[in-house]
């Protein structure tokens, strides 16, 4: 395959979306973001990247995003699992049928790779904290995770109608520096802020739930190294399971070793056991996941306190 030279990036402005754009740029590609700002911030859109502001659901603004592109990273999503219960139309809104609209938007005679962002969202639970590959059970238990799950299966019949290569990367729980604080997603970054104010982290559930938390490092490294491969359906997390409490118990020793974690009852739509297992995605294009929880957890903490101090 003629190696791609144009990539849009939706979500580019985001915490995963602007370290991939920045990776993409620094290999010298074309790169093109599309963001609502939502989320996204506009100084996180990397220079010499092009930024169109708009809305996935916006079929004017996505033309616009795809022009002149070879290649599409769709990351820009409604990301909670709680929320989407509250949130339920909107969040289908964005992530089904934003994505069904880039895929009728995209000239498929110029467009020739398609990277979409699912999740462990898509899973059933699994009965223990053992790793599972993508052969495991999809039965979501929360309206993001169905929307996911739908997306995929919308990408894998409409791009394969008219031949598009499509790779589907189910992320596990991202971290790292320049994720923007929500109550709704991103357990490390909401620990960290409520220590650093001073405020009690809440666990829902007795905080034996296992996570599988992976760099947002190694998230892009995954990204770009499928890129132009492998079409399929891949896992990307770290391979690693930490509890909430443990979790809990590691970031307060290093913020305010005297606050320990309360525990409120558990919510709907979250798996109790989520753990990635990453054979295939090692197999299909060399996916090797170099970071650790506890080596690059002061980079969040510093991240956070210099954000929430401007």
């Amino acid at each position: 395959m003629t190696p791609l030279t144009h990539l849009l990036v939706t979500g580019g402005a985001g915490f995963i979306g602007s370290h991939v754009a920045a990776a993409l740029v620094a290999r010298g590609l074309q790169v093109t973001v599309l963001d609502n700002l939502s989320m996204g911030r506009r100084e996180a859109v990397p220079a010499g990247a092009r930024f169109v502001q708009g809305d996935v659901r916006d079929r004017v603004a996505v033309g616009d995003a795809l022009a002149g592109v070879d290649g599409v990273i769709h990351l820009a999503a409604q990301v909670t699992i709680r929320g989407s219960f509250e949130r339920f139309y909107d969040d289908l809104d964005t992530n089904l049928m934003g994505t069904a609209n880039i895929i009728r938007s995209l000239d498929p005679t110029r467009v020739r790779w398609f990277t979409l962002a699912s999740s462990m969202g898509v899973y059933a639970d699994a009965a223990a904290p053992t790793p599972i590959s993508e052969s495991h059970a999809t039965e979501p238990l929360s309206p993001y995770g169905v929307g996911k799950l739908a997306a995929e299966r919308v990408c894998r019949q409409m791009l394969s109608s008219v031949g598009v290569p499509l790779t589907v990367l189910r992320f596990f729980n991202t971290f790292g520096p320049g994720q923007s604080y929500t109550p709704y997603v991103g357990v490390i970054t909401i620990f960290i802020t409520r220590l650093l104010r001073g405020e009690t982290p809440v666990i829902f559930g007795d905080g034996r739930q296992e996570r599988d938390f992976v760099h947002v490092d190694d998230i892009t490294d995954g990204v770009l190294a499928s890129l132009g491969r492998v079409p399929g359906t891949f896992n990307l997390g770290s391979g690693r399971s930490t509890s909430l409490n443990a979790l809990a118990a590691l970031l307060a020793a290093r913020v305010a070793p005297a606050v320990a974690a309360a525990h409120e009852p558990a919510r709907d739509g979250e798996l109790r056991f989520s753990v990635a297992d990453i054979s295939a995605a090692r197999a299909a294009f060399g996916y090797a996941p170099r970071r650790t929880l506890t080596s690059h957890l002061d980079e969040v903490i510093a991240d956070v306190k210099a954000r929430s101090s401007k």
